[in-house]
């Protein structure tokens, strides 16, 4: 794909914004307006160099013809915050979607989702009460990894520790002499932390 100007960016990510917000695009009147132009003209120049440069597609005798043809780069996506996680004893999983924050991209890999942790087990892996936590959506993980788990209905944070077959879920060493040592679950994993 060709690189684009600073402009182009912006059109591109106001289309992809507009689009997520109406279920439409915008017009070109809409784009100039947003975006300050002096008229709709200027805003048809800018989709005609995204076309030429592969991001988009112009359809003829419709007034919103724009369609995207690649995915926008991830620095921009919005990640959900979908509840909470306990860094303690597992709380009630119930996925509610609170806000969006714009922070997909500063993540590797990509995170999916975000979840605000109750509870102070995971302290000593810099994971505080009411922080957020970053998740990559995956069922691999792999030993010494910072997991989401379900546990029935019930999801936790911890760091998975596997000894061949055997799977267990550990706060940070050195926590609580009486919590550190392994207890074996049912469960399965929903994410990894990210960073």
């Amino acid at each position: 794909m060709q690189t684009l100007t600073t402009r182009q960016q912006q059109v591109l990510e106001l289309i992809r914004s507009w689009l997520q917000q109406h279920g439409a695009p915008p017009t070109r009147v809409e784009i100039a307006q947003a975006l300050g132009f002096r008229s709709a003209t200027a805003a048809e120049d800018h989709l005609r160099a995204l076309a030429r440069k592969g991001y988009l597609e112009l359809s003829r005798g419709r007034n919103r013809n724009i369609r995207l043809l690649h995915s926008l780069p991830q620095t921009d996506a919005e990640v959900p915050l979908i509840g909470q996680v306990a860094a303690g004893s597992p709380l009630l999983a119930v996925e509610n979607i609170e806000c969006h924050i714009g922070c997909a991209g500063l993540f590797q890999p990509r995170a999916d989702y975000l979840l605000r942790v109750r509870g102070d087990s995971m302290i000593n892996a810099g994971i505080d009460d009411g922080d957020l936590l970053a998740v990559h959506k995956t069922p691999q993980a792999q030993d010494g990894d910072i997991v989401v788990a379900r546990l029935g209905d019930e999801v936790t944070v911890k760091t998975l520790q596997r000894t061949g077959q055997d799977i267990r879920l550990l706060p940070p060493i050195g926590l609580r002499p009486d919590r550190d040592r392994p207890r074996a679950y049912s469960l399965a994993i929903e994410g990894v932390a990210v960073k």
